[in-house]
């Protein structure tokens, strides 16, 4: 069985107890069949593909047609997933279908979409039959370099986001960069704030990369996959899922260095809540996020102000949002504190001491979060 041109490339996800591939490259999809039967998975095995009507119509067949060809019983459900969809009344029309099509522990899940498709389909994997194997095939850049990876899932609460949720490791991530072609550019540029947070957390030379990458051409940036262009995409997409991958290797359940990877979500999900889901797409808010956690840290001595300018180039450069939306300091502050990050009472900051390297911390008083956050308001 040939499971891969050439082209692809595979990143290992070197977990103790579930290790899982990440493989990236044009024409993956193509192959996804033949990547799941790799995994041990047997012919006539009943898969449920969950997915949104866009991605539906422009990469389910594809998909289906993949499976079939591998000797699958594959059928597909297809769901709204706006982040207001992300809830448990959604992953229970999952969990209809899987009862519907009588999916059993050794059937398969595959998430075909961004990242609420892969977060509702995973937790309706870890949870239907108390676990079946999920197989995250993300459409978006945001879910190629970052939900995808690390089986995390999960749904939002009136509280919160992503309060309801469970670890799940995917069975094998697959990356097809060609998807993006019909990707919207405003979603474009919001998988870009993810791959900026991989260079400031712990890659100095991918944060230098993406600097270089946006200098040759600074009126169009790093704004646009076209902007981008295929031979730095796939260097983009394979150093963030090798960032992703060691990171989660070594703390799969966020017990100390994976909560690095929060960079930038803290206050971006209190944006996304105090304005309503949906008003700033997801990698909006964390662009939002790091700039106020790179104001945060130099603020507190942590960061120097020429790092605080080039975190804020580069944000610019991807075309995403530089300034906060007004937001009441006192429902800012009530939000942080059902925030999953905090411990004791206590809420954790991931904040950068430099490029690529960063520092958690307990202490940051409410005065200088809300002075941060009103420099950055329109």
């Amino acid at each position: 069985m040939t499971l891969a041109p050439p082209a692809l490339r595979t990143i290992e996800v070197a977990l103790q107890a579930n290790p899982y591939p990440i493989v990236i490259g044009s024409g993956a999809l193509a192959t996804l069949g033949e990547q799941i039967r790799a995994q041990g998975f047997k012919a006539g095995t009943k898969v449920l593909v969950v997915t949104n009507p866009v991605v539906h119509d422009h990469y389910g067949a594809a998909c289906l047609a993949s499976l079939q060809q591998a000797g699958f019983d594959a059928g597909v459900l297809v769901i709204e997933a706006g982040e207001d969809q992300k809830t448990p009344a959604t992953v229970g029309l999952i969990h209809d279908a899987a009862f519907a099509r009588k999916l059993e522990r050794g059937s398969l899940i595959v998430a075909l979409g961004g990242g609420v498709v892969g977060d509702m389909a995973g937790f309706a994997a870890a949870t239907w039959l108390r676990g079946i194997a999920v197989v995250q095939v993300p459409t978006t850049l945001l879910a190629m370099v970052d939900a995808a990876i690390g089986g995390k899932t999960g749904v939002n609460h009136p509280g919160g986001k992503n309060l309801i949720g469970a670890f799940h490791q995917p069975r094998l991530v697959l990356i097809d960069p060609m998807v993006l072609a019909t990707l919207p550019v405003r979603e474009f540029r919001a998988g870009m704030a993810e791959v900026i947070k991989y260079g400031v957390i712990n890659d100095a030379p991918l944060f230098a990369e993406l600097e270089a990458a946006a200098a040759r051409d600074p009126e169009a940036g790093l704004a646009s996959e076209s902007a981008v262009g295929p031979a730095l995409l796939q260097r983009l997409l394979e150093r963030s899922a090798d960032a992703k991958a060691r990171v989660v290797a070594a703390d799969e359940r966020e017990g100390g260095l994976r909560a690095i990877l929060n960079y930038g979500h803290t206050l971006g999900h209190v944006v996304e809540a105090l304005c309503g889901y949906g008003t700033y797409l997801h990698g909006e808010a964390v662009g939002l996020g790091m700039l106020a956690a790179g104001g945060i840290a130099c603020a507190m001595g942590l960061w120097s102000a020429e790092d605080v300018e080039r975190q804020r180039l580069l944000v610019l450069a991807a075309g995403l949002p530089l300034k906060m939306p007004a937001l009441d300091p006192q429902a800012v502050l009530a939000c942080l504190q059902g925030d999953k990050k905090v411990r004791d009472g206590k809420l954790r900051f991931v904040l950068p001491t430099g490029i690529g390297t960063v520092v958690i911390r307990d202490d940051v008083d409410a005065g200088t979060i809300t002075a941060v956050m009103a420099g950055l308001t329109a």
